[in-house]
């Protein structure tokens, strides 16, 4: 990965269908159906900007592990993640006061669980989306050798 200066564009687009849903767009990817969420008055069962905001904290994550790990000439088993994001009212304003991702990684031989703990400990220092967000984004990891 070539680390030198640049800046990068990412586009989306959104259109709106009905009531309070959409579809989420970019191209060359599969179209995203989108809403609002249904303790806001939207609907269940479709992605809401509350989800896609815990999601990415959470794909961040993984992508960046997996690009440190490789960095580390680690090996990797499996890897599997849950996010919870907790939103509450802080001065009068709700925002997102906390992402946990609870992250359970199986590595193949006890060489590379030391490899595996140093890229989740650099995953702040790295992780783009973690570093953008006002919130605290915790990464609990659990390391195990298949």
């Amino acid at each position: 990965m070539d680390l030198e200066p640049r800046i990068y564009g990412y586009s989306t687009s959104l259109k709106w269908t009905d009531e309070h849903k959409g579809i989420l767009s970019c191209e060359g990817k599969p179209d995203i159906r989108v809403a609002c969420p249904p303790e806001w008055g939207g609907h269940p069962g479709i992605w809401s900007p509350e989800d896609l905001f815990v999601s990415s904290m959470e794909v961040c994550t993984m992508t960046t592990f997996l690009y440190l790990l490789e960095k580390h000439r680690g090996a990797l088993v499996s890897y599997e993640s849950r996010a919870t994001g907790t939103a509450q009212m802080v001065e009068g304003v709700f925002i997102f006061k906390e992402v946990v991702v609870e992250v359970a990684v199986k590595v193949p031989a006890q060489e590379d669980v030391q490899k595996a703990a140093r890229a989740f400990s650099e995953i702040a220092d790295w992780c783009l989306i973690t570093k953008t967000v006002k919130c605290q984004v915790r990464v609990e990891p659990r390391i195990f050798v298949a």
